[in-house]
């Protein structure tokens, strides 16, 4: 994925989350549903930050941008603040 597809997923999936709130507010879906389908949202976001900052670290370092990868929920999940 190019920076700027990966930006645009940023986009979508941040979208989504405003009009699943929406959506609860409506009552057109249940507080699990949305807690659920959030915490999918929150993962893939982090995931996808992470993958641009590989970017950049490896473009600082001279390497090829396009060498890194979607690292699992469970490491982008498990940093440490």
């Amino acid at each position: 994925m190019s920076d700027p597809s990966i930006r645009q997923h940023i986009t979508d999936l941040v979208h989504e989350e405003r009009a699943l709130r929406d959506k609860l507010a409506a009552g057109q879906v249940s507080p699990a549903d949305e807690r659920s389908r959030l915490r999918e949202l929150e993962v893939e976001l982090d995931q996808c930050w992470d993958l641009l900052r590989q970017r950049d670290a490896k473009r600082e370092f001279g390497e090829n941008p396009d060498s890194a990868a979607v690292r699992d929920p469970r490491t982008v999940e498990g940093y440490l603040g």
